[in-house]
């Protein structure tokens, strides 16, 4: 990502620069080295395996997925949730940015909204992705446009904090790019800012409840399930952001400091550690009470009658998280990049893994009528979760190249 952007300035002023200035700023988004081409080219080749993928979805029925009654909820769901995480683990730049001005964190906090941004973009795709009929997502927007079922259903609060979220993040990004551009301190926006934290935390709660709130499925009734969703986004959404980071300060002129990255770090050890601690409380409940209700548990880490597709995914992911506790909490381990790097790539592994199959898949095995269904991705839900991540990841890198030179002074107004 190449960024030869000379500097702009003098001329008018006025309407008229702001406006050329914007055009300019957008056309680096096709300006880079073969590396960025390869990676642009990548991306738009994966969208067109998930357009594919989606129309044969959308002109065959859900018979192309391995979706079925028995297991209703799958792969896109899986994705769904995950992604809620990765959109509210913003906060976590947020609140040492704003409420204690730490400011290398500071600085980059806007590289954080930008993955907000991309991942609540990614979710709505998902959901729409789950709907058997995506014509009936009317029922999900408000009057006059459609008639969403409000306030009994949760998935309608659950698209009003997500909506909520993205123009808060939105709002606040291109706000203060724009005083950046201009010059001039950007403290008006600390109201929305302030907001922002209790509203990334209810994306999640949200997303929790809509599992809590099937009360046929007593494997979600737990009321420690938001917190623990919660926790596990503070460890996999962090994590993304420190690979990003060394990414983006190498391929372009953003200055990002290592104390920034090495807080970020330590943060994310407070959270994983916070996770693996409610896990253990979930299966000391389970195992300790014996109960009927423990075949969900049992059939992730042991196998149920037979059935053990979930098993060596799930010790995987365990093994995964503690490895990712261990280096994050040891300060030299977590101070060295390439310990570090590892460390992230285990809990992004663990934290997925553990929030598709770990939580959505056994909340269906055994089924109501004791029925176990043992669900897997299709070729086609693989192909149209790949096309929706490369979709937020060229929304990112687009978001980036537009930013970084109005961000490093390179455009600036007169």
């Amino acid at each position: 990502m190449d960024d030869n952007v000379k500097p702009i300035s003098g001329g008018s002023t006025g309407v008229g620069d702001k406006v050329k200035h914007f055009f300019i700023a957008l056309k680096e988004v096709t300006k880079g080295g073969p590396l960025y081409y390869l990676w642009i080219f990548f991306l738009l080749g994966l969208i067109s395996v998930g357009i594919y993928s989606y129309s044969q979805q959308a002109l065959n029925g859900f018979i192309e997925t391995n979706i079925r009654d028995q297991v209703s909820w799958g792969f896109y769901i899986a994705n769904f949730t995950f992604l809620v995480g990765v959109a509210a683990a913003a906060v976590l730049l947020v609140i040492p940015a704003y409420l204690y001005n730490f400011k290398p964190i500071k600085e980059i906090a806007f590289l954080g909204e930008m993955l907000a941004i991309s991942a609540i973009i990614m979710c709505m795709l998902f959901v729409t992705s789950d709907l058997g009929h995506p014509e009936r997502v009317w029922h999900l927007l408000p009057p006059p446009i459609g008639k969403m079922n409000w306030p009994s259903s949760l998935l309608t609060w659950d698209i009003i904090v997500l909506n909520g979220y993205l123009f808060i993040n939105v709002t606040v990004f291109f706000y203060v790019l724009y005083k950046i551009y201009m010059g001039k301190s950007y403290n008006f926006i600390m109201p929305l800012i302030l907001l922002s934290i209790p509203w990334a935390v209810s994306i999640h709660t949200v997303t929790a409840f809509l599992y809590n709130g099937l009360v046929s499925r007593p494997y979600w009734n737990a009321g420690i399930l938001a917190p623990r969703f919660l926790a596990s986004a503070f460890c996999s959404g962090p994590s993304i952001m420190i690979l990003m980071f060394q990414i983006i300060r190498k391929q372009t002129k953003i200055d990002i400091e290592d104390r920034a990255i090495f807080r970020i770090a330590e943060l994310v050890a407070y959270a994983m550690a916070i996770n693996l601690f409610l896990f253990g409380c979930e299966v000391f409940k389970e195992f300790y009470s014996n109960s009927v209700h423990l075949a969900p548990m049992e059939y992730m880490f042991f196998g149920l009658h037979g059935h053990t597709n979930l098993v060596p995914w799930m010790w995987l992911a365990l093994s995964a998280n503690v490895m990712a506790l261990i280096l994050f909490v040891n300060r030299k381990t977590r101070e060295n990049f390439m310990f570090l790097n590892v460390a992230c790539v285990c809990a992004i592994t663990g934290v997925y893994i553990d929030k598709g199959m770990g939580v959505v898949y056994p909340g269906f095995i055994p089924g109501t009528l004791g029925e176990i269904y043992e669900y897997g991705p299709s070729s086609v839900e693989m192909g149209v979760a790949a096309g929706i991540f490369a979709i937020g990841a060229l929304v990112y890198t687009v978001l980036l190249k537009f930013t970084v030179p109005i961000y490093t002074k390179q455009i600036q107004h007169p």
